[in-house]
């Protein structure tokens, strides 16, 4: 889906070069939130390292983007956008006079690889940590099931329109991105102007990270904070409820550009997994929820079985 909007194809499953680019984008942004990747802004290439990986890793997943650019450019036709490359062109069109507006190849090129790769690593990610949790909490995953039963039954697939009336299901996978919690840190912010928050002085300049940790884990805000709990969004009725702390997207003007994408996505991959699975762990194996820290928290490696309903 994600793929769609930005090169306005799909790549298929079985794709053993799409297959690549993923194991590629997975591995650096791993490698992003370790202490080499510290070390590649500070020594850059003096000397070797896991830091040169994330170099080489990016320079493959950015050359096949200039390849996608360069077919695009081949066939553009202004009157019918395809994507999102289609319709930076029409704006580098409208724009080609004003240097300064930004819209130009190289620029392009960056911002493809931000949609390209963010979307495709955090959902596959929240997806990741949403079938753990499943084999972790069976009772749970039964739940959905019976609501999924009752709304779509074994096969009509869901639409975005049913998710008002599958509260319990939308509200496993907000606890999901809760829990998951794959942007801890969220991303690095630089102020443009003197700012004072608080009493404090932040200069022009400064870099902040607003840590998403703190708010999804606040113990003011949330009943049971550090458990699983899919009733933080659910009222007495069962009915959902929106919490002024879900802030997994970020917030503000910088706001996560692919959150709607991201909300569909999850919606509708989860609730067509579990309408056809049911997820276990292997026979003897107490499922754990650690993890492992890079760019993004995602689970450590893991096995499940998937059982066709």
């Amino acid at each position: 889906m994600n793929n769609c909007l930005v090169f306005g194809d799909r790549f298929d499953y079985s794709n053993s070069y799409f297959q690549t680019l993923l194991k590629l984008m997975n591995e650096a942004v791993y490698l992003e939130g370790s202490i080499w990747a510290q070390v590649k802004y500070l020594i850059l290439l003096v000397l070797p390292g896991p830091h040169k990986k994330i170099l080489s890793h990016w320079a493959i997943v950015i050359g096949f983007i200039k390849l996608k650019i360069k077919e695009h450019k081949e066939d553009w036709d202004s009157s019918t956008p395809r994507d999102y490359i289609d319709s930076f062109f029409s704006e580098m069109e409208k724009w080609k006079d004003d240097a300064e507006a930004g819209f130009n190849e190289d620029n392009l090129c960056y911002c493809t690889l931000d949609l390209f790769a963010a979307g495709t690593e955090t959902t596959s990610t929240t997806l990741n940590w949403a079938l753990l949790y499943m084999i972790k909490y069976p009772e749970i995953q039964e739940k959905v099931q019976v609501e999924i039963d009752q709304v779509l039954g074994p096969s009509r697939l869901a639409t975005m329109a049913d998710r008002a009336n599958m509260p319990y299901t939308d509200a496993v996978i907000h606890e999901i991105q809760r829990m998951g919690n794959i942007i801890p840190l969220n991303l690095v912010r630089l102020t443009t102007e003197d700012t004072t928050l608080r009493g404090y002085t932040i200069p022009k300049g400064t870099m902040v990270m607003a840590t998403l940790h703190s708010v999804l884990f606040d113990e003011i805000e949330w009943e049971t904070p550090f458990a699983f709990n899919p009733g933080h969004f659910l009222d007495a009725e069962g009915k959902f409820r929106r919490r002024d702390a879900f802030l997994p997207f970020s917030a503000g003007k910088r706001v996560c550009l692919g959150e709607q994408l991201a909300r569909m996505e999850l919606f509708l991959f989860f609730t067509s997994l579990l309408q056809q699975f049911t997820f276990s762990p292997p026979p003897g194996v107490e499922p754990t929820l650690e993890s492992k820290v890079g760019a993004t928290h995602s689970p450590k490696p893991y096995k499940l079985c998937a059982v066709p309903r």
